[in-house]
């Protein structure tokens, strides 16, 4: 079983900007969100070992708030890291030509990351955790990795993969199916 959630609510969030790799920090509400998040999990008591984190301090300091609440140990991963969008970080997040682009899985985006290389070291980070069946894991990282988690689980097309999204804060749960590769 695997948990993951998307960081709280970020200044570029608010400001509808591309964060991609570039740090966007917290805003009070993305904060108040992380430790509501921290409050549900320690309510429910889902029993999780570790929380694996994106660099990122959007991400960093929502796992750190969710720890605190849950006492479960925080662990930062470097490849959480969100994808590097190139030419369209801090651009408009619903600009038709980026939408339009997302779709392109080779592109780097002039200097950033394709999608097929994002995935391709979601795809071995998973394939990690998969062979660790005895311990359950929290992922705390961004909506661009949400999608190449969701298409590790689920079959996609390319449309819905570039469509795929996460809201901040909340959070997926994923049965990793130990008859498959």
């Amino acid at each position: 079983m695997l948990y993951f959630t998307r960081h709280g609510q970020t200044v570029w969030n608010v400001e509808n900007k591309i964060c991609g790799s570039t740090d966007s920090p917290l805003t009070t509400k993305g904060q108040k969100q992380a430790e509501e998040l921290g409050r549900i999990i320690a309510e429910k008591g889902l029993l999780i070992d570790e929380i694996l984190y994106s660099p990122l301090s959007r991400a960093a300091d929502t796992a750190k708030r969710i720890s605190e609440a849950t006492g479960i140990p925080p662990r930062m991963e470097p490849r959480l890291i969100e994808q590097n969008f190139g030419k369209w970080e801090s651009t408009p997040r619903d600009g038709l030509a980026f939408k339009k682009d997302k779709e392109n899985f080779v592109s780097s985006f002039d200097g950033g990351e394709s999608m097929l290389r994002l995935c391709q070291r979601i795809y071995n980070l998973l394939d990690e955790l998969k062979a660790q069946p005895e311990k359950v894991y929290l992922l705390v990282a961004h909506n661009g990795i949400a999608r190449a988690v969701h298409s590790y689980f689920f079959d996609m097309t390319n449309e819905e993969f570039a469509a795929f999204g996460i809201k901040n804060c909340e959070i997926r749960t994923y049965e990793f199916d130990r008859e498959k590769g």
